[in-house]
């Protein structure tokens, strides 16, 4: 022991150390795994190298309780027919699951995983399915994805996990498939048409000039003059040519009676929120307050929000089976025809209205809140005490809306001491407008002069599930085209987010084993229904041999004889 103390200083190995490793705790060696090349006589199964508690079990629970037929999955109740059989779209659909909730939506990426990934290949049980088979699957199945959406929600609310009660409605701009540049305005194709309009008078004086030097000129220099007319004329053709598809695309857009035209994805528009522009979707949500769930969803192309209050109200009522719901949304969604259809159709809504009285403000004169209504008497009364009375007619606004017009006196408004507050200087009278249903807008504005705590939650519950989405999980853009691609990928994302939040709600266990006794249900009803026909023959041939027996008794004798 001496003598090995004396080696350490300058003769310090390896294996010395390997052999002490009590007396020199804090020089170990690494760990080894073991040789790649080494026989096993028991070799590990892809089942050991997945948790029992791994995310990856839930997608296969739910997936295999769902009823992919009924949904309208392509291929959902067997094969094709002749050639190599198809993939079963439970299994691209838990491929499509498992990418989505962990940030691989491409499907080149998703075909890679199958081959690499441990998870992915317990979940397709090593099916490896090319990426064109695995984009297909997303570009046919559109609908069947947005069926399996709301089957989730009703799912949910049989799980109990929605309130019903109130829901916060809001959108974000998702970039679409194409490009800024390749969707075109009537604004920027007229520009286009005065350029080249321009261009082509210049390359026209341009080649009437050629031609003039070319008379002037001998006949020694007439090839080069010969030859600029010749590129000149070329440029003044191709001009032509962009002409005429300029005017075709303007000419579209007016007999379609729109206001853009893109040529990547023709329903992609132009969205500009607060100066910043895009080429893309507008995604409309509604949330549930209980647990900040999607109920309901809609994918438009429409950059305002003023007219999408209702449609995803309605719908979020529907998928909760609610007969009234509260729906909080913000500024953008103010109008009063549409608060008028949400009162009809049992949606109570909260809704700031926008501050549009402004420039009367700053001018420090009457803004029409200062007016008050006298419902009995059909009258306005300003705030020196004076009536405005109601005129014949109604004006109607380029949307449809009509406007009842009141009036006050000249004679009352020249001898006002609150004229200067009230009337500009080359107004003798006050007007003001009352909308023909303007009891609507009473009535909301009674409700939020309460909603203070309501309109706080709001941002709290809707804007989690587009922050979720767009920066955790980074789903900013779509892959596809055309609405209803768009809408069925749209469907796969709020999909994954219900699916991954319930999951945290319930746990792995609760989760598993709810989807585990749908689809054992499912088992069963499906064992049923092939029985059903086996036991209904049974029975009819039962019937039928009871009536023979009864027509002629001695079969049953004949038949005992014989065996004697």
């Amino acid at each position: 022991m001496a003598g090995t103390q004396a080696r350490l200083g300058k003769n310090f190995f390896r294996s010395d150390l390997d052999r002490c490793t009590i007396l020199f705790m804090t020089n170990r060696s690494y760990k080894t795994g073991p040789c790649r090349e080494q026989l096993s006589l028991l070799p590990p199964r892809v089942e050991d190298y997945v948790g029992q508690d791994n995310p990856v079990r839930a997608i296969d629970a739910y997936v295999g309780a769902l009823d992919l037929e009924k949904l309208g999955f392509r291929h959902a109740g067997g094969g094709i027919g002749a050639g190599q059989p198809s993939y079963h779209p439970a299994d691209l659909l838990k491929a499509y699951l498992y990418g989505y909730l962990n940030r691989v939506r491409s499907s080149r990426r998703l075909e890679q995983e199958a081959h690499r990934n441990l998870e992915l290949m317990w979940l397709l049980k090593g099916l490896t399915p090319g990426y064109r088979t695995i984009a297909n699957f997303r570009r046919d199945n559109w609908a069947a994805l947005k069926a399996a959406n709301r089957e989730f929600v009703l799912l949910l609310r049989e799980l109990q996990l929605l309130g019903g009660e109130l829901v916060a409605i809001d959108g974000a701009f998702f970039h679409g498939d194409a490009s800024k540049a390749s969707i075109k305005t009537r604004k920027r194709l007229a520009e286009q048409l005065a350029g080249i309009d321009r261009d082509i008078e210049e390359y026209g004086k341009a080649l009437a000039s050629n031609d003039t030097a070319e008379e002037a000129h001998s006949p020694g220099g007439e090839d080069g003059g010969k030859q600029d007319g010749g590129a000149v004329a070329d440029k003044l053709a191709a001009l032509m040519v962009r002409r005429a598809k300029a005017k075709a695309d303007l000419d579209r857009l007016q007999d379609r009676g729109e206001t853009q035209l893109s040529t990547t994805d023709a329903d992609a528009r132009l969205l500009s929120k607060r100066g910043h522009v895009l080429a893309g979707y507008n995604v409309q949500i509604a949330v549930d307050d209980k647990h900040k769930l999607i109920v309901a969803s809609e994918v438009v192309n429409d950059g305002n929000d003023t007219g999408q209050l209702y449609e995803v109200a309605i719908a979020a009522k529907e998928a909760l089976g609610v007969e009234t719901l509260q729906a909080v949304a913000d500024t953008g969604y103010y109008n009063g025809a549409i608060l008028k259809e949400c009162e009809e159709g049992g949606i109570v809504a909260y809704v700031p209205p926008p501050k549009r009285t402004g420039g009367l403000e700053e001018q420090g004169r009457f803004t029409h809140e200062a007016f008050s209504y006298d419902a009995e008497a059909d009258v306005y009364r300003c705030p020196a005490g004076a009536l405005l009375r109601p005129m014949n007619g109604v004006k109607t606004s380029p949307a449809g809306r009509q406007d009842i017009r009141y009036v006050s006196l000249k004679s009352i408004c020249k001898a006002c001491h609150l004229r200067e507050q009230c009337l500009s200087q080359k107004s003798d009278k006050r007007t003001i407008y009352r909308w023909q249903h303007e009891e609507v807008i009473d009535r909301h504005r009674e409700r939020m002069k309460e909603a203070g705590a309501l309109m706080r939650q709001r941002a709290c519950l809707v804007e989690h599930p587009f922050g979720t989405l767009k920066c955790r999980a980074g789903y900013r853009h779509f892959l596809v085209r055309g609405f209803a691609k768009v809408r069925g990928e749209w469907s796969l994302m709020a999909l994954c987010y219900n699916l991954a939040r319930v999951l945290n709600i319930l746990g792995f266990d609760g989760f598993v084993a709810f989807f585990a006794s749908r689809a054992a249900e499912r088992a069963i009803l499906r064992v049923w229904r092939a029985a059903t026909p086996v036991i209904g023959r049974a029975t009819a041939f039962m019937r039928g041999f009871s009536a023979k027996l009864a027509q002629n008794p001695a079969i049953i004798c004949v038949h005992i004889s014989t065996a004697a």
